[in-house]
């Protein structure tokens, strides 16, 4: 296969993964990279460039970073590097039409499930949120639709009871990075074909919020475990204590299903081996839990300062 001009566009740390793999392969020479605008960050809230953006610049390649994907400036700007290929990982705008059609192979995306279940902005983590033992990572040919664009290759990971969303999309980032580098050379070459997705079971994975980490004590200790494991790290599990006159926000940072009946929320023992709360079926014990403003505690410390007794109620 003939080197390539290869333009990469991609924004979240997921991308720096698939970046830095297309770097190592001379045969998909990337002329340009493409990242969204440097973001405030911090507590000083100073510009910072993602993952992509300093990747590119330490290969010592253009970096374009257009506010808007679909102003004319932009496509005039990618117009020159005449590319055969546009490889897609999280970028976080939509291309339009004038940019799918430029390259001579079309635009490759790399999205983290297997399509067409979890189409959309957050498919790691409601995978997790959903119970599935199972996901993956998809090839496809972008279209004009929200990831649904032919399948070219597809590959299988299990979501093991340990995994959390910071653990699956590394894993997925990885395994991505490895089955774009091994389908490119067939896809080109006219090997692989671009197969249309399935008509029955597509699914979205809408963006996730803040508030989707409040969590509901009325559903069953599994679901709120589910969706503890899922918002990790962002936004986390989070729920709230009325102590005395003041309410307190509570994070919570490990926790485990277990036995226990009570209403939901009920504190049944708080003690040095955890605070166990009832939910909707089963309970679970909070094992590390943070108060708002302060650090991360072990029931021990936390109840030294914090008393938490049975039959008060977290909500």
């Amino acid at each position: 296969m003939p080197p390539l001009k290869t333009i990469f566009m991609g924004t979240a740390d997921l991308s720096g993964t698939t970046l830095s793999a297309l770097l190592t392969e001379p045969q998909i020479g990337v002329v340009a990279v493409v990242t969204q605008p440097d973001k405030p960050k911090g507590r000083n809230l100073e510009a910072q460039p993602s993952l992509v953006k300093v990747l590119g610049q330490q290969a010592n390649v253009p970096v374009l970073q257009p506010p808007r994907a679909r102003d004319p400036e932009f496509l005039a700007a990618l117009r020159p590097y005449e590319p055969d290929l546009i490889v897609v990982a999280a970028y976080g705008q939509i291309l339009p039409a004038a940019i799918l059609e430029l390259p001579k192979h079309g635009c490759l995306n790399v999205h983290t499930s297997l399509l067409p279940k979890y189409r959309g902005a957050a498919p790691i983590q409601w995978a997790i949120a959903n119970g599935d033992t199972e996901t993956g990572v998809t090839i496809m040919k972008m279209d004009m639709g929200m990831d649904t664009g032919p399948i070219l290759a597809q590959r299988v990971t299990g979501i093991t009871p340990e995994d959390d969303g910071a653990s699956l999309h590394d894993r997925l980032a990885l395994l991505g990075a490895e089955l774009l580098i091994a389908t490119i050379p067939g896809y080109v070459a006219g090997e692989i074909l671009p197969k249309p997705q399935p008509l029955i079971g597509a699914t979205h994975a809408a963006k996730i919020k803040k508030e989707d980490g409040q969590v509901d004590w009325s559903q069953p200790a599994g679901i709120i475990w589910n969706r503890f494991r899922a918002f990790t790290p962002w936004p986390g599990a989070f729920t709230s204590w009325t102590a005395g006159t003041k309410v307190h926000r509570l994070k919570i940072w490990s926790a485990q299903v277990v036995a226990g009946n009570g209403q939901p929320g009920e504190i049944l023992h708080a003690g040095p081996d955890g605070i166990v709360v009832a939910c909707g079926a089963d309970a679970l014990c909070i094992s590390q839990l943070q108060r708002e403003g302060g650090r991360r505690l072990a029931p021990r410390e936390f109840l030294a300062g914090h008393p938490l007794l049975p039959g008060e109620k977290l909500w």
